[in-house]
Order: structure tokens, then sequence, then C-alpha cells
């Protein structure tokens, strides 16, 4: 018997609850994989809140976790029992101790990194890569602002802006955040709480704004990013932890400057297994060479029974960094 987090209905994190199952093998393309950490990603509470609705109810949670292989399906040949892996673009059902998942989005995992440091950087990283290196590609010297600095993708990105050359402006919301952000990478920060953000903006590139926003917020930050903006800069608004951005007329991004806006996610960048292979190397990389380093403190790892706690202390903004559960 195997046991996973699931919930019956959308809502706030106490709908999540302990079940124990029978894992089924793995079909002909799947392997099972005995989880040892699990990523806790701020996506998971919009699919139990139902902001993003599941297709069927009862519904496991967690897209992403690291562990060894259990057992592959019959057409698997690039995978065996006993490698250690990763993997961040799995069916919902990862807050579990055992997880079946497509063979292509498993990546086999350097013994240069723990379970913990992929379970909590795999997804993050991945996102930071499509972000930093795709949807926009920062260049050298380049300032630009990066929404929620001290968060589990923002602090990555922090590192990962240091290590191009590039300078990370970070919206933080307390002088504890703000410090951990500058430690990791950051060129500059905004407390949001006493900061205009756009004003500040406008302060640091001496009245040139930025070419590029990453917003995580939502709702709560949207007209600002878009004042922070130079003429057809473009606004990557790739969460929504205040909320969704709705109602948005389009004319305001031309009052603002001809602005570009894009809402991308990691499933339309990491499409086929070479892009996934490429994004992982080059995360996987920076982690062995301990240019991102990831750390993620005891009160942030949580028993799996605990997934209840785990969501609460989340949303209520108590968390730096990443989090994880252990099976």
């Amino acid at each position: 018997m195997a046991t996973r987090i699931e919930f019956n209905q959308p809502g706030g994190p106490e709908v999540l609850q302990a079940t124990t199952f029978t894992p089924r093998p793995p079909a002909e393309n799947e392997v099972q994989v005995e989880n040892k950490a699990i990523g806790i990603n701020y996506i998971d509470t919009y699919i139990r809140s139902g902001l993003y609705p599941t297709a069927s109810l009862p519904s496991g949670l967690g897209t992403e976790a690291a562990g060894v292989v259990a057992q592959v399906g019959s057409a698997v040949t690039h995978l065996r029992p006993g490698d250690r892996v990763v993997y961040a673009q799995a069916s919902q059902g990862a807050y579990s101790t055992v997880h079946n998942v497509l063979a292509d989005k498993v990546i086999r995992l350097p013994n240069a990194i723990s379970f913990e440091q992929a379970a909590a950087s795999f997804l993050k990283g991945l996102t930071v890569f499509y972000l930093l290196r795709k949807t926009y590609v920062i260049k050298p010297n380049e300032p630009f602002l990066f929404h929620a600095a001290a968060g589990g993708v923002g602090l990555i990105a922090c590192q990962w802006a240091k290590a191009l050359g590039a300078k990370l402006i970070g919206t933080v919301g307390s002088d504890q955040k703000a410090e951990r952000a500058r430690a990791a990478g950051a060129w500059q920060t905004i407390n949001y709480h006493r900061e205009d953000i756009a004003q500040r903006i406008e302060a640091l590139t001496d009245g040139k704004k930025v070419c590029v926003v990453y917003d995580s917020v939502g709702k709560a930050t949207w007209e600002a990013s878009l004042d922070c903006l130079q003429r057809r800069g473009l606004m990557v608004s790739f969460g929504n932890a205040s909320g969704p951005v709705t109602g948005v007329d389009l004319g305001i991004l031309n009052q603002k400057g001809s602005l570009y806006v894009t809402r991308p996610s990691l499933n339309g960048y990491m499409t086929t297994r070479e892009a996934l292979e490429e994004a992982s190397n080059e995360l996987f990389s920076l982690l062995a060479s301990g240019v991102i380093h990831v750390d993620v403190p005891p009160e942030q790892q949580f028993p799996l029974s605990e997934a209840v706690r785990a969501h609460r202390t989340l949303e209520s903004r108590q968390t730096q960094g990443s989090s994880l559960l252990i099976p």
C-alpha cells in the first residue's frame, strides 16, 4: 500500500486529506517512482482552490518530485529500476509516496544533486530557464524587474541573473526578504509595502525604465508592472498569487507605449524531450557547480501527512524560497 494526498472538492487547505491506495503497474510509456522529496509549488494552491479546475474529482495534487525508479513500462529504454530521477510535468498526484509518470517527463538526476535539492529546484529552475533564456533573452548588464524575488522561483532567478551578468531588480515584502534576495544576486530590491514600484524603477534606471517585467503576482501588480516598461517593452505575466488579471483593456497597452504582453507556461515551452533536456542540463550544471544554491530550511520541510499545514504556511506568505513534502 502507498499513501497520497487528494481532495474531493475545491477549497482551502482543509480539503486536502491523506488516503492509502494500491499503486497500479506503470503503463508501457511510464515509470513508477518512489518519491523521496516532493516539491510544493504555488500553482498547487490554484488547482486545490479550483482557480485551475481539475478534469475530475477526487484528484491528486502536485506534479514535481525526486526519487528512485521502482518499475519501468515495457516501452521504456532510457531508464531502469534504481535510477535516481526528478520530474516536474507529471499528471496530478506527486503528493504521494509512489507516482507513475510518463517516462519522457523524467530526467536522470546527477549524483552531485540531492533529492531535496532536485525537488526544491526542478520546476522552479525550468521556469526560470524559459523566462530568462527563451521568453526574453536577458543580456549582460541589462536591468529588469522580477516580482516576488524572495520566493522559490525568485531566488533562483536572482542567482541565474547574476550568473548572466544581468541586473535583476526584485520586489519583496519585507526587509528580511530584501536581504535574502540581494544575497542571492539581486542588483536592487523594492519593498512594495513602502515604496512605489514604478517610481523606484525610474530612479534606478535614470528614467529609462526596463525592457521586460516578470510578474507572478498578477492582479495586484498589473498596473505597476506596465508603468515600469519602456516603449515596446514586454510584460511577462506567469502567475496569479494575488488573483488573476481580468478585464484587460488592450488600449492601455497602446497608451503606455505600444507594449507587448505574454502569458507563458512551462508546458508551453517544455514541449519536447529535447527542450526538457536542454533546460535540465543547464540547470543541473549551475546547481552542481554551486552557481545556483537551493537551501530548504527545516521549518519548510513538511511530512507528507502535513500537506494542509504546508499549504497554509505557503499561502500566509511566511515562507522564503522553496518548500518540500517528505514522504
